[in-house]
């Protein structure tokens, strides 16, 4: 398993949040996501060899949301 913390800029609410958390949370290979307005970070727990990290960035950005760097 590995844990990736990612900066998403757009968020504008809890709600936005919680879409994104479900939209990750939807990826095969995905076991944990939390996913913070206030902190504008989501931290995802994943099998590395079912789903690549840069799945997960191309999930959030097609919703609509910014990453802009990411951070282990």
């Amino acid at each position: 398993m590995k844990s990736v913390t990612l900066k998403i800029e757009g968020m504008h609410c809890n709600g936005c949040a919680e879409n994104i958390k479900a939209l990750v949370s939807s990826e095969a290979g995905v076991r944990g996501a939390d996913v913070s307005f206030k902190d504008g970070q989501a931290r995802i727990l994943f099998d590395p060899q079912t789903v690549r990290e840069d799945r997960l960035v191309e999930v959030i950005k097609k919703a609509g949301y910014q990453v802009p760097a990411r951070g282990q």
